[in-house]
């Protein structure tokens, strides 16, 4: 009885520790495995001493083998078939050729400056060729880089574990079988893939068959289906071949993505919940089981192995792996710096260490040490310092440029132009022809198809793009437009023009919707004015003693009606104006100023052409007096004196 109160007791610790690990490192925006080997370290025989894992006898093992399987299958159903299309050839690359020189590289500096003798070099070479989706998802939430870059560092992380576990297997077959051919070792190393290929492509298909066509079982029990046969045909192809089972998780999760099955969404968020439960508990125990001493027994020359595996090697294989790609030289640089290892290399490495115990082969225990090591150093140095590299670099999202804009009215087409004259990069999308038409006759590029066409936007440039815009006349459609956006692409900066009484919330998304423009801004009016003729263009620098007066002004102009901000070019960035936007100093606004006189931009324009408005026919207007209004009367001098 005391035993079993043992065992509970210590489950009821990992479980606590592991997830106040995540919450501390949400709080924090710090990859969540820093905190998770900090925890099981001070639990652990060498801290505290609460912690035991080695208690938990073959239980550690099975617990450690089911949670890689669902670890990795919700690695392979985030994995989009048409974002890894982008990034296709240098993916390949890197989970080839990447691996081969990771191999090679961190076996001959484990060699030579850990001492280590070449067959247990490379043993902890293959261990360490993964980078692991456990701490790269995490840490690409956090540090929002552009969408190209983050998708090659997903799909590295992904794709790379089961190779990298099958090869591991495959070297320690090597070692504790000498008298292995490199013919048997290569057939061994296909082998597995091919076979984990087959049953995860195979089960995935099935998979999402029966949920598609099981309209009788609930969405709570649906996940509960596709748990047991995520472990299902994990098993199934550890019965046929051992390790191929990582193989054919990751494949059923990219199978079920591609097969769109119903309430998606509701899928990878459970599949997600339980990762984040797994991941917590298994670093926590692996951690804890840690000897600190036969970490500090390796001595200097293990740490600069390390480090040119993290410097060296790591550096040489993305250059050598997007030598052709589309990537310029800040992403391939960021590429470079962020490879962080995470639980697949630290749980196949406890396996192997008991395993090279079990065989009478010494090395188990410094293998297993240096693989911590270098978990710890790629976390701390890489993890916590990925958020300042990018932005030096400039690749984080938020600095991206450009905009997608749904809708080709007069506004569309005029913010589309400032975008253009400003040199960024825009697309328009409309279902109407004839504006189609008005928006090619003015040199935009412009897709004539529904803004909900997911391949339409990934056509556009989307995934590329910093914003994205629904702008047409109907709100409800707009923030519909603007949700689907934020569900399949997340771009950096949503934006619509939608009603306030929507009963749809645009906060519930994980990318929020901003409200484009002012929130009482009529979209029909202010085309209305623009076909008509009845505005003017407008700019203004805010400047630091006027600032509060300006915006006075400004709103002033804006609540009666007849000022819309568009945009704000803030430190060489285009920014579309949103009503929670606080202006800073140095800010140059532009916006449109309703002007009813169209007569006179008649005679000035040589005739009313309002569909080819050029931003060039547009006098600029004078920056807004100082003086702020105190009565209606005083407004109206205001606004006249602005169109004067």
């Amino acid at each position: 009885m005391e035993g079993s109160f043992e065992l509970t007791l210590q489950i009821v610790i990992t479980v606590i520790a592991g997830i106040s690990a995540q919450v501390i490192a949400e709080y924090l925006k710090v990859p969540s495995i820093v905190f998770l080997l900090v925890f099981g370290i001070t639990l652990g025989p060498d801290g505290l001493n609460y912690l035991h894992p080695h208690h938990l006898g073959v239980g550690l093992e099975v617990m450690v083998a089911l949670s890689v399987a669902i670890i990795l299958f919700e690695g392979g159903l985030n994995l989009g078939l048409r974002d890894l299309g982008r990034v296709s050839g240098s993916l390949r690359n890197l989970v080839t050729v990447g691996t081969l020189i990771t191999l090679i590289g961190g076996g001959m500096s484990a060699h030579w400056l850990a001492e280590f003798p070449w067959s247990i070099a490379f043993l902890y070479a293959s261990l360490v060729v993964v980078t692991g989706p456990t701490v790269i998802g995490p840490l690409l939430k956090q540090v929002h880089v552009d969408r190209q870059v983050a998708t090659l560092l997903e799909g590295e992380g992904v794709l790379i574990d089961p190779v990298g576990a099958i090869l591991a297997v495959v070297v320690l077959d090597t070692i504790i079988n000498s008298h292995a051919s490199p013919v048997e070792i290569v057939n061994g190393l296909m082998l597995r893939l091919g076979i984990g290929t087959l049953i995860g492509a195979g089960c995935g298909w099935l998979l999402s068959l029966f949920l598609k066509r099981a309209t009788f079982v609930s969405e709570d029990l649906k996940n509960l289906v596709v748990l047991a046969g995520v472990w299902g045909l994990f098993g199934l192809s550890q019965m046929i071949r051992s390790e191929s089972g990582l193989m054919a998780t990751v494949v059923a999760g990219i199978v079920l993505r591609a097969s769109a099955v119903p309430e998606e969404r509701l899928l990878r968020r459970f599949k997600g919940q339980l990762t984040i439960l797994c991941v917590s508990v298994l670093f926590i125990l692996l951690s804890a089981d840690l000897s600190i001493a036969s970490v500090f027994a390796l001595g200097w020359g293990s740490v600069l192995a390390v480090g040119v595996l993290m410097f060296v090697v790591r550096p040489l294989s993305v250059a050598f792996c997007t030598l052709k790609s589309s990537l310029n030289w800040r992403q391939k640089l960021f590429v470079a710096w962020v490879a962080p290892r995470g639980i697949v290399s630290a749980s196949v490495a406890s396996l192997f260490a008991i395993l090279l115990t079990s065989a009478g082969i010494n090395g188990g225990d410094s293998i297993k040490a240096m693989v911590f090591l270098t978990i710890m150093m790629t976390v701390f140095i890489e993890g916590l310092t990925a958020r300042w590299v990018a932005r030096c670099l400039k690749i984080t999202s938020d600095q991206a440029t450009g905009a997608v804009i749904i809708g080709c009215n007069p506004l569309g087409r005029l913010i589309a132009r400032l975008f253009q004259e400003r040199g960024e990069s825009v697309v328009l999308i409309d279902t109407d022809p004839e504006a189609c038409q008005k928006a090619s006759e003015e040199n935009l590029p412009v897709y004539q198809s529904s803004g909900l066409d997911a391949n339409v936007l990934e056509e556009a440039g989307i995934s590329s793009m910093g914003t994205f815009m629904a702008l047409t006349s109907n709100g409800e459609v707009n923030l519909v437009l603007a949700q689907r956006a934020v569900e399949e692409f997340e771009p950096p900066r949503v934006l619509a023009v939608f009603p306030q009484n929507s009963s749809s919330s645009p906060t519930n998304n994980k990318t929020k919707v901003n409200q484009a423009f002012i929130e009482q801004a009529s979209i029909k009016t202010w085309n209305q004015y623009l076909t008509e003729g009845q505005i003017k263009l407008g700019k203004t620098v805010l400047k630091e003693p006027e600032l509060s007066l300006q915006q006075a002004h400004l709103q002033a102009l804006i609540r009666a009606g007849e000022l819309l901000p568009l945009l704000l070019k803030r430190e060489n960035n285009l920014l579309v104006v949103t009503p929670s936007e606080s202006w800073q100093p140095k800010d140059e606004l532009i916006y449109l100023l309703h002007d009813p006189r169209p007569k006179l931009l008649k005679r000035l324009g040589g005739g009313l052409q309002s569909s080819r408005l050029a931003l060039e026919e547009l006098p600029e207007v004078e920056e807004l007096p100082i003086a702020a209004p105190s009565a209606p009367s005083e407004l109206k001098t205001i606004t006249e004196t602005a169109k004067r």
